[in-house]
């Protein structure tokens, strides 16, 4: 329910060509110099906050740009092997988080959590069941082997644009690792406190809060969730809890990114000249 749609942001930042992997001593501090910091928008917009990672991955106009003109290259290849009337699968509407900060620290909409609680805006729910129920039919009677054909051709062409897997390795376990840090730790304490003298005594980390099964049907809102959800919210504010996490997460994705300063910096190269050879066409 809380996962981004496919509307969320990636950006990159210029970057050197130097570097090694697993650098240590001096070499890491030169290293840790190259590696993109973090940002903050709106300080009291977690949506507008960009962690280190996403300076080597392409924005969501990038990216976009990239998958339309790797479909619209497939598509030829696919008419002129005979099946014109194939389609690429269409993309879900968001749901959710826009951005990779926005609700990876957990809500932090006032307004939407009144009305729903932990879940999306209702109309964003809607487009997305429609959507998913609608599915992605191919009646074009293609086989495999020619559509698999088609793509690699494309590859050639216009590589595909994700997150290497490096990227998303980082940006995964930083995460995770962000939950130990010392900080983290005790600004989570501080929360279960708050939330424990608002009668929610069984919260241990702000995000068992939004993971609650009795709040995890897409089709119910209860007054339950919403009294949780406005409780939440009043802990994490009192605490600056998002503030602090996203902190922590950003300074371990910097020291890892470091460890691996070479990798990062291709795989930003790399989506830099997938969005080029995008634009050529």
């Amino acid at each position: 329910m809380l996962a981004a749609g496919a509307g969320t942001a990636y950006y990159w930042c210029g970057g050197t060509e130097t570097g090694t992997n697993s650098p240590s001593g001096t070499d890491h501090t030169a290293a840790l110099a190259q590696v993109a910091h973090a940002h903050v928008g709106s300080p009291n917009d977690p949506a507008t906050w960009r962690l280190p990672v996403e300076a080597y991955m392409p924005t969501t106009t990038q990216a976009r740009l990239v998958t339309e003109t790797r479909d619209q290259l497939i598509g030829k290849c696919m008419s002129a092997a005979g099946y014109a009337a194939w389609k690429p699968a269409p993309d879900l509407p968001d749901l959710g988080g826009k951005t990779l900060t926005d609700w990876r620290y957990g809500i932090h909409d006032g307004r939407l959590a009144a009305k729903r609680g932990y879940h999306p805006a209702e109309g964003e729910q809607k487009a997305y069941d429609k959507a998913v129920e609608a599915g992605a039919v191919d009646e074009s009677g293609a086989d495999e082997a020619t559509l698999r054909r088609c793509v690699e051709q494309t590859d050639g062409k216009v590589p595909d644009a994700q997150p290497r897997a490096i990227v998303q390795q980082i940006s995964g376990e930083a995460f995770e690792k962000s939950k130990e840090a010392p900080e983290v730790v005790a600004v989570f304490a501080k929360w279960s406190s708050c939330m424990k003298d608002k009668g929610y005594s069984s919260y241990k980390q702000p995000l068992d809060a939004s993971d609650d099964p009795r709040f995890t049907d897409p089709d119910k809102v209860t007054g339950k969730e919403i009294a949780t959800a406005t409780a939440d919210l009043a802990c994490r504010d009192k605490y600056d809890v998002a503030r602090t996490w996203f902190d922590a997460e950003s300074k371990i994705q910097r020291t890892e990114i470091a460890k691996h300063l070479k990798e990062f910096n291709e795989a930003a190269k790399a989506s830099r000249e997938a969005v080029d050879k995008a634009k050529a066409f």
